[in-house]
């Protein structure tokens, strides 16, 4: 017998060698139905794996991240078995779940080229092939007989695969009619939940995302067990298309690309500006208020810096190569992370423990090389600018000062709306058996570890644990965003660190007259300005809160006769603090009303002969409705006020 450990804490025994559909099964034959996959000891597998051993246990649906894993996983290989039927000869790179679908890089054979003209076709072979409710059998292989099989069906990059990255003892492979896939799983028992499928697009990709390796077809789709769940997915879609950062960027003249500055460099228009520097400055009076200083560092850094940090190693590929100074032989590289920099202003004078905690804010930009392939507006870019800070403190400062930290992160997302139902921590840990990913001892990382999963434990914070996800010099605490339209977002990020004090040989003198080495506590409450101002204009549709939006009214005359009163009225705004722009071109009042809903400014005041006369003005808000008749003094103390009552929660000071 084996005893099964249910969520609730609830522990039943089943014979050994049971499987997780007839565990769903003895509790109800409607949850047998529904459920996709399962997790034992905390490693998610196929229902019909048996289970050998006492273990935790957990049931998956299709609505579980984890089921949408497998679910996705199979629906990648349903692909891959359509191709190799409709394009005979078609090789295979890599076929993996993603967060919203899956993918498949195929190199589709000599003179033939895949676009999205082919998808009707190649989902009508899926659905064929998934009708068919073929099992997914799955089978350990040794590495001789996987190359062997791959070698034979002529498949040279899973051959590559095998050969470079795998050894005895891990390779299995999951076969569905006549497609057998090197995998790791999970994966559905057959093919037949699969019910609604959609390829959304194609793009080119690396092999091994290596520009120096040849370019592959990259095939994304998603996939759903019922059709109404595609339907729903379609439409999100069509929103989401509506709510595109880039389009309203370019709709609210808040950013631009430019070709001949640099793939994936944004410029900040006017508009644009203004609204950065609104987010930095309420983010620079949260932080007055919790005691941070700001420095500013270089664009640039010598690469030894890097190398010291570990940077140079870990991420080096990832970075702009470094540029020689041929006179002085001397190589220096754009910065890809501000956190050096601040070890050496911690370093610069020495350091006592009454110094403690000492906080160094920046919001500092670094440069990172991405693939042109992954570029996509704001939310992925070359240059981007980090709301960056690094605390040093003694080691039973670490987990007050996070709290401390945890505390900046809501008071922003709570003014942004943000809130509990759309926002989820995930604690971000070490994998236990990749240690040559990570620098730092055991020791450190069980403090760093403990200190996080403690903090998250006092802030009532559900947290999510993630095995491999840590940083290499330490764990972390991302914030992951929902927003309006589903969407989940990285942006705030907490991490401790140990390692990278002792690597630049910090110290401060405590207070029994000995050298410390202090802890970094590393934070970005936005994570970097690009992608949370991209967020935030897709998670309003570009209504921005009214502080923050950079017009806050349109003055709009309803002829040439009244633009003389419409400029006095927005320069009064402007004397009183609020943010007025005139619309003084020669066209109808419709269409001025019309062109500025679409620039999202939230009031238009209308004037013309009576407003004139009587030194008032005809307020229309933003998405229509009546209008209302108020002075100027009126609407500019009505605007002030608003704004000062959303600003309240970033006036709130730690105890």
């Amino acid at each position: 017998m084996v005893k099964i450990t249910f969520p609730d804490g609830v522990v039943h025994e089943y014979e050994q060698g049971v499987t997780g559909l007839q565990i769903a099964e003895s509790i109800s034959p409607a949850l047998a139905r529904d459920v996709v996959s399962c997790g034992v000891n905390g490693e998610t597998v196929e229902l019909n794996r048996p289970i050998l051993e006492d273990a935790d246990f957990v049931l998956y649906k299709f609505e579980d991240e984890e089921g949408k894993h497998t679910f996705w996983h199979t629906s990648a290989h349903l692909l891959a078995e359509a191709l190799q039927e409709l394009y005979p000869g078609i090789q295979f790179g890599f076929g993996p779940a993603v967060e919203n679908g899956f993918f498949y890089d195929v190199m589709p054979p000599k003179g033939v080229t895949i676009s999205e003209n082919d998808f009707p076709a190649i989902e009508a072979k899926m659905k064929e092939l998934a009708k068919k409710d073929e099992p997914v059998v799955r089978k350990d292989v040794t590495k001789a007989d996987a190359l062997a099989e791959f070698n034979a069906d002529g498949q040279t990059y899973k051959c590559e695969h095998i050969d470079q990255d795998l050894e005895d003892g891990t390779i299995s492979t999951y076969t569905q009619g006549a497609f057998t896939d090197l995998c790791r799983g999970p994966h559905l028992m057959s093919t037949g939940a699969i019910k609604a499928i959609k390829l959304t697009s194609v793009a080119g990709a690396f092999w091994r995302g290596d520009a120096k390796r040849e370019q592959m077809t990259r095939i994304y789709g998603i996939t759903f067990p019922k059709k109404k769940m595609l339907d729903e997915y379609l439409l999100m879609l069509e929103e989401a298309k509506k709510r595109d950062h880039r389009k309203i960027g370019r709709e609210m003249e808040l950013f631009m690309f430019s070709e001949r500055v640099g793939k994936g460099l944004p410029i900040w228009l006017p508009k644009g500006t203004e609204l950065r520097l609104r987010l930095q400055d309420m983010l620079r009076k949260i932080q007055k208020n919790y005691g941070y200083m700001e420095v500013i560092t270089p664009h640039i850094g010598s690469k030894n810096l890097y190398v010291t940090s570990g940077h140079y190693a870990h991420y080096g590929k990832d970075s702009f190569q470094p540029i020689h100074t041929p006179e002085e032989d001397e190589e220096y590289m754009l910065k890809p992370m501000n956190c050096p920099h601040h070890c050496e202003v911690f370093a610069w004078k020495p350091r006592s423990y009454k110094d403690l905690p000492l906080r160094i804010a920046e919001f500092g930009t670094v440069y990172r090389y991405e693939m042109s392939g992954e570029l996509h507006g704001l939310t992925r870019v070359r240059s981007f600018t980090q709301d960056d800070a690094h605390i040093f403190c003694r080691p039973d400062q670490v987990k007050d000062e996070f709290l401390r930290v945890i505390d900046i992160i809501q008071t922003v997302f709570s003014t942004f709306n943000f809130t509990d139902d759309n926002v989820e921590a995930q604690i971000s840990l070490r994998d236990p058996d990749d240690h040559e990913k990570y620098i730092g001892s055991d020791e450190v990382w069980a403090s760093a570890e403990q200190a996080i999963i403690e903090a998250c434990r006092e802030r009532g914070l559900k947290a999510k644990v993630e095995y491999g996800e840590a940083a290499f010099y330490g764990p972390k605490l991302d914030f992951m965003v929902k927003d309006a339209i589903g969407r989940r977002w990285q942006l705030g990020t907490i991490q401790v660190d140990y390692n990278l004090p002792q690597r630049f040989k910090l110290e401060y003198t405590d207070e029994d007259n000995t050298k410390k080495t202090p802890v970094m506590i590393h934070r970005a409450p936005f994570g970097s300005m690009e992608r949370f101002c991209a967020v935030l204009i897709e998670h309003t549709a570009g209504h921005f809160p009214l502080w923050l939006t950079p017009d806050q009214v349109a003055v709009l005359p309803i002829s040439e006769k009244y633009n003389d009163y419409a400029k006095k009225v927005c320069r009064y705004l402007d004397n009183q603090g609020v943010r007025a722009t005139v619309d003084s071109r020669n066209e109808k009042i419709g269409r001025k009303i019309r062109d500025n809903e679409m620039k999202r400014i939230p009031y238009m005041l209308v004037v013309g002969e009576k407003e004139q006369a009587d030194g008032t003005v005809a307020v229309r808000k933003q998405g229509g409705g009546e209008q209302s008749v108020m002075s100027m003094e009126d609407f500019a103390a009505k605007i002030n006020a608003d704004v000062a009552e959303m600003l309240k929660a970033t006036e709130i000071r730690p105890e």
